[in-house]
């Protein structure tokens, strides 16, 4: 082969090992927040390269081809967080009564594994970038959801996924002889582990199957799970790089969680005087501040709800914003009689935050920092919108910093540098592939 032969065809070769120039989009933004601190500068321009920020200033050049998306109107500020919710479950009124044994046994895994789909699209359609998805996902549909957003089959947030949850005998069942020694009711919606080795077992099985959290039923059972079995669980789950959040219902079970070194406390059982242990221990609260709404709770329910949350955050709680959301009624409708979508009825909870008296910064930073922090993604280069992040984001028309309402109207959202809502109207159709584009060994 001639010598200017074998030199275009080592060029070709060359050319066509040689990866694509990322995108660069470069986003102008009117109001750009740091919910860590409580300010905005104006005026700013973000340079997004791929998947990542590599720019961020007021004079930062815009290179030649960018595509420019203009947010100059707007408040740009990082993606909001939802600590405790549960994307696989939803129960009913119609036909099951709101009886969760029925839901478990009438849904079906792959039923429940695209209702978790549609939900986290409608999440990130209201600016949800990270979610904590701790247990009642049937047979690891969380760990499925997750794979399949990071693989590239579908858009949707950053999913943080327990497994099933880990519980002493029953969990928060309580089955007949027959539910529970011959048709296992408990599997997969919870772990049976009583012993120590069992803890060790269970924790290293949810580990093993893609778990990235891992959630204990702390005292679902009045026999429930003492300190020491608490412990056993953190050490075991830090093998794994895995954080320990317990479910706890009585201030008994709170204090053993606390007294073992918990990462996250979830439901509002503490007492004050726990709140104050929590806060200066750094424990974090997922306190599930349901609202009372036509179409959930009641009024002294709520009353209770609003003061205790007000307590942990005089008490300087590390507070998350988180839902529990796992339910549904066709009262979930707006004024205009059109369905509320799965992140309306999660953005909602907003009225009990608002009714506790929290200023709107302290909002808007428990449901962005704060809940970056417990879903242990900053190490990750998730969060914050810094140079070397992950390019997730978010636009609204208001100030959160002044009313935290603003957060009911997303205008743009952009998850890894892509635009999934722009001008109001989701834009996804580039979140989706026919394969695993971004490789089939993420999990």
């Amino acid at each position: 082969m001639p010598a200017r032969a074998t030199l275009a065809a080592a060029l070709t070769l060359v050319l066509a090992a040689t990866p694509a120039a990322a995108q660069v989009t470069a986003i102008r933004a009117g109001r750009l927040i740091d919910p860590a601190t409580g300010t905005a500068a104006t005026n700013q321009i973000i340079l997004v390269e791929g998947e990542t920020i590599t720019a961020i200033g007021s004079n930062v050049p815009i290179p030649a081809g960018a595509d420019v998306i203009d947010l100059s109107r707007l408040s740009v500020l990082p993606g909001l967080v939802d600590t405790h919710t549960h994307q696989a479950m939803t129960y009913k009124e119609v036909p099951e009564n709101n009886v969760y044994y029925l839901t478990y046994i009438l849904d079906s895994t792959p039923l429940r594994a695209i209702q978790a789909a549609s939900n986290t699209l409608q999440l990130l359609d209201s600016g949800f970038t990270v979610i904590r998805d701790v247990g009642n996902n049937a047979l690891y549909a969380d760990v499925a959801l997750r794979m399949a957003i990071e693989q590239g089959w579908m858009p949707g947030p950053t999913i943080i996924p327990s497994g099933p949850m880990i519980g002493s005998t029953g969990g928060q069942f309580w089955p007949t002889p027959e539910m529970y020694k011959q048709h296992d009711i408990m599997y997969p919606e919870y772990i049976d582990a009583n012993s120590p080795e069992e803890i060790v077992r269970a924790v290293r099985e949810n580990l093993l199957f893609g778990a990235k959290t891992i959630k204990l039923c702390i005292d679902c059972k009045p026999w429930g799970y003492s300190v020491d079995d608490i412990k056993l669980a953190i050490s075991e789950a830090a093998k794994g790089g895995a954080k320990v959040e317990g479910h706890c219902q009585t201030a008994e079970g709170v204090q053993r969680a606390i007294d073992a070194g918990i990462w996250a406390i979830a439901h509002a059982a503490a007492t004050p005087e726990q709140h104050a242990e929590m806060a200066e221990k750094g424990i974090f609260l997922n306190s599930t501040d349901t609202p009372f709404t036509p179409y959930r709770g009641s009024e002294a329910a709520f009353k209770s709800t609003v003061a205790k949350l007000r307590d942990a955050w005089e008490k300087k709680v590390r507070i998350t914003f988180s839902t529990d959301f796992d339910y549904w009624n066709d009262r979930m409708k707006k004024a205009d009689g059109e369905w509320m979508s799965r992140g309306d009825l999660e953005i909602n909870f907003l009225l009990t935050w608002k009714a506790a008296g929290i200023p709107a910064p302290d909002i808007l930073k428990a449901m962005t920092i704060t809940g970056f922090e417990e879903a242990d993604v900053i190490k990750d280069g998730r969060g914050p919108i810094e140079v070397g992040n992950y390019a997730d984001l978010i636009a609204v028309a208001g100030d959160p910093l002044t009313d935290i309402d603003a957060l009911r109207d997303v205008q743009f959202v952009m998850k890894d540098g892509l635009v999934f809502k722009q001008n109001g109207v989701m834009t996804p159709a580039k979140g989706f592939h026919p394969g695993p584009v971004k490789g089939w060994r993420r999990r």
